[in-house]
């Protein structure tokens, strides 16, 4: 395969985000003295500097037909990127804690084209059991998962109408005033006091009849306030003497 340095090292410098970079140390090819190198891990490609500032990097790993392990080595920390064959040269590396090779195992085992692939079919795989679930469940509908909404299992039942709440009767003279409409479908003979009727009934007492006076032709009207105000102060007098005669009779007879 070739590749063109140019390329790969402005790739290997430029400001797009790495994937995982530090420091780690690289055992030689020839002499398996180590030696610390900045690595920068950017998709499938994995660059070695020999410092951090590097303009450009010292070598490059495709990171594709191979398997990264640990691997036993005179170094704490230490894994292997082995490739398939066997003339292919096998990297050993080794990180500077626990968790910074764990961190470098998980990336570099992610990194290849073939994961990626991997993880794609698995994904278009689930997505093709979710659609068939989705269509089984609508009864066959083909619309597709972005517009499928839930739809109750039962027959849509009709809204309850909520009951009315009874309109304030008017007030006069601070009492309530009720509408004989309310009260014209009591049965005969109920009663008409609150207290006394069907616990929980809200319809009010009917009314009783209108007072009618009659005229010197023998027509019955209306009684007008007017007359009620005359019939009030006769009422009224004719009390007020009663009460007067019985306190006379409760005192007895003067001397």
């Amino acid at each position: 395969m070739k590749l063109n340095e140019r390329s790969l090292a402005f790739y290997a410098t430029c400001d797009s985000p790495a994937d995982n970079a530090g420091f780690l140390y690289k055992r030689g090819e020839r002499h398996t003295a180590y030696h610390r190198r900045w690595f920068v891990l950017k998709g499938n490609m994995l660059f070695y500097f020999e410092e951090r500032d590097s303009r450009e990097p010292v070598g490059v790993i495709v990171l594709e037909g191979c398997n990264v392990e640990l691997c036993d080595s005179a170094e704490s920390f230490a894994f292997a990127i082995r490739f398939g064959g066997s003339k292919s040269r096998t990297y050993v590396l080794a990180a500077e804690s626990q968790a910074a090779m764990e961190s470098w195992v998980k990336s570099l085992s992610r990194a290849s084209f073939d994961y990626m692939r991997l993880v794609v079919r698995e994904l278009e795989k689930q997505l093709r059991e979710m659609s068939r679930g989705l269509a089984g469940g609508c009864g066959g509908s083909q619309e597709p998962p972005g517009t499928w909404k839930l739809k109750p299992s039962g027959p849509e039942q009709p809204r309850e109408r909520l009951p009315a709440l009874p309109a304030v009767p008017p007030k006069e003279n601070g009492c309530a005033v009720w509408n004989n409409a309310l009260g014209a479908d009591r049965p005969p003979g109920s009663s008409g006091c609150g207290g006394h009727g069907e616990e929980g009934d809200p319809r009010p007492p009917p009314l009783p009849p209108r007072r009618r006076v009659w005229d010197g032709a023998g027509v019955a009207v209306a009684e007008s306030p007017s007359s009620f105000c005359r019939l009030h102060e006769q009422y009224s007098r004719e009390v007020a003497r009663l009460r007067q005669d019985w306190q006379q009779r409760r005192r007895g007879p003067q001397p």
